[in-house]
């Protein structure tokens, strides 16, 4: 006699993605891992066959992709209640200690002491975001199609050109190249590219207006629904936005706001929460969480049934390579223009590159790097 399959107790989904949540320093690419391991190798809730695909799901559509990917496990083992929990408890204990650290920014970030701890942090984190590039560069920047795609992405976006208009046009310019290079028989898909030009566009056109709430809100929806790659990536959109077409942020107070994403653990976007509550307060933090991590949900829900079409399509492959390319040329642009802003004397220099000697030859977790700038600040001032 077969038994019938029991769906897991959600508490046990739960359990497992608050201590995910609470414990994952070092960015999207540490998140993964620690899924992984904890997944796939001592629960066993899937095999790793199977967590490979949605990976590579999660890479296909925009959002956060480690949360996306939680959210995806969750739902891989306690169905659409489990998709819900998996999601909330990754999210929420990064949100509530981003908030915690805005709030002590608001109230303190005047005091000597915090200026001291955020001068040695600010470095590091351009370090941290430096590694990242370099990491992902050796994955995305495989071919001369790609470079060239990158190439032009980085000019366009020091030209001031929209960076999701810049991202549209990378992945149409790859899909159109693998177009023209596959067979008759492959060339329907195509029909995806259109779909990602007019969304994309689509969405991009917001008018800039005064601070709102709403306006607020809408903002981080956009965001979440249009942003694709890692959480770094975000930079790139909150700078274009917030500080320079909308003034609701100064570029110090974005750096901070990063340097607060990296701080904590779970997703980098609960940047988003600490830019919230200082414009908005608390109701500001509120909704845009809600906002930048909403899109996710719909996304992966949507998009999880299609999982084993998505992987083998060429099409959204092509299109993949290009946004990743542009990307990471929006990346080093934005860190170009943020380390300016970071590295005011010396010592803020010596540590970017101590920080990222350390990133890049000795793979020394972002987190602690991020703990020891911040020391290496308060030292320095004292």
């Amino acid at each position: 006699m077969v038994e019938a399959r029991v769906v897991p107790p959600i508490g046990e989904v739960a359990r497992v993605f608050l201590r995910l949540g609470l414990t994952s320093f070092g960015g999207p690419a540490a998140h993964i891992a620690m899924m992984e391991d904890e997944l796939v190798r001592r629960r066993q809730w899937l095999p790793r066959e199977e967590f490979l695909d949605l990976l590579g799901a999660t890479h296909l559509i925009p959002g956060p992709n480690s949360t996306e990917l939680a959210i995806h496990l969750g739902h891989r083992r306690a169905g659409w209640p489990g998709l819900l929990v998996a999601g909330v408890c990754f999210i929420v204990p990064a949100m509530l200690l981003t908030l915690a650290a805005a709030w002590a920014y608001v109230r303190f970030g005047t005091l000597p002491q915090a200026g001291a701890l955020l001068y040695g942090v600010k470095p590091v984190i351009l370090a941290v975001v430096l590694q990242a590039l370099w990491s992902l560069g050796k994955t995305a920047l495989t071919t001369w199609p790609r470079v060239a795609v990158a190439i032009g992405a980085a000019v366009a976006s020091a030209l001031g050109a929209n960076e999701l208009l810049i991202l549209a046009l990378a992945g149409g310019s790859l899909a159109g190249w693998s177009h023209f290079r596959a067979s008759p028989a492959s060339r329907s898909a195509l029909t995806l590219t259109p779909f990602a030009f007019n969304g994309v566009t689509a969405i991009a056109a917001t008018a800039a207006t005064p601070f709102s709430l709403g306006g607020l809100f809408l903002f981080f929806l956009k965001v979440g629904s249009v942003l694709f790659g890692s959480g770094y990536v975000l930079l790139a959109f909150l700078r274009a936005d917030l500080v320079e077409h909308w003034g609701w942020l100064t570029e110090a107070q974005l750096l901070d706001a990063v340097a607060v994403g990296q701080f904590t653990p779970g997703p980098v976007f609960t940047t988003a929460t600490f830019i919230g509550y200082l414009v908005g307060g608390t109701p500001g933090a509120g909704l845009a969480t809600l906002g930048i991590f909403l899109p996710a949900f719909v996304f992966v829900a949507l998009s999880g049934p299609l999982v084993p079409r998505l992987r083998k399509s060429r099409t959204a492959g092509a299109v993949l390579d290009g946004v990743n390319a542009a990307s990471l040329a929006l990346m080093a642009v934005v860190t170009w223009q943020l380390g300016r802003a970071a590295l005011v004397d010396g010592w803020t220099v010596a540590l970017a590159v101590a920080g990222a000697a350390l990133l890049l030859r000795w793979r020394v977790n972002s987190a602690w790097l991020v703990l020891g700038g911040a020391a290496a600040g308060l030292l320095l001032a004292w």
